[in-house]
């Protein structure tokens, strides 16, 4: 995408950032191709074609995995978490051991390698970075759907003064998706365990 809008730009052609302008720039070109150098068409027409043929083929894993999702108890009880698609319910329940095997959330998240590094010195712990030992593909699939809740439209819909609102306006975005994802992870624990749905925290204490 980057490569046509600058191509675009080249001559005086600005489209905003977003995979929905292909349309646009498809009619665009349609309309004004024969005034640009032939070589500058073919090739912005051959990256849609290519942006075209790899969203259909995304499209159809995306259905896949939604039917697999559905099929499963498991991955369905995971679902009702913001921040947890098909993608992420099937790889916990794919790859993750059976959660009494962890005495508590905090351990399951450990073993993703969510929680910090603790350095002991002078009788002091200090908190380091994560750990990033564990389970990579669960530990990654969690934080990109803790980075859905704080970036773009999922920020827009966190309340200010809920915990993660005030995390949001402490700390850099990828620190506040990693704290969110360390959390996560405690609930999944727990929801496992406890076979039940996820239950918005802020809500029960407000009830």
């Amino acid at each position: 995408m980057n490569a046509l809008r600058a191509n675009f730009y080249e001559y005086g052609v600005v489209f905003p950032i977003g995979m929905n302008q292909t349309t646009r720039m498809t009619a665009w070109l349609a309309e004004h191709g024969a005034s640009l150098p032939k070589l500058l068409v073919d090739e912005c027409t051959d990256i849609l074609s290519l942006i075209d043929a790899l969203t259909d083929r995304i499209t159809a894993k995306t259905k896949l995995l939604a039917s697999l999702a559905s099929a499963s108890e498991t991955a369905r009880r995971l679902q009702t978490m913001p921040g947890v698609g098909p993608m992420t319910a099937l790889a916990v329940e794919a790859f993750a051991p059976n959660m009494q095997e962890f005495r508590s959330g905090r351990d399951f998240a450990a073993w993703l390698g969510l929680v910090p590094k603790q350095h002991s010195s002078g009788g002091k712990e200090r908190l380091g970075r994560v750990s990033k030992a564990g389970q990579t593909d669960i530990r990654r699939l969690l934080i990109i759907g803790a980075m859905s809740r704080v970036i773009g439209r999922g920020a827009r819909n966190v309340a200010a003064q809920s915990w993660l609102g005030r995390l949001m306006h402490r700390k850099p975005k990828m620190l506040a998706a990693i704290a969110l994802a360390n959390k996560m992870a405690r609930q999944l624990w727990a929801m496992l365990t406890s076979n039940v749905d996820y239950h918005d925290p802020a809500t029960r204490v407000a009830a």
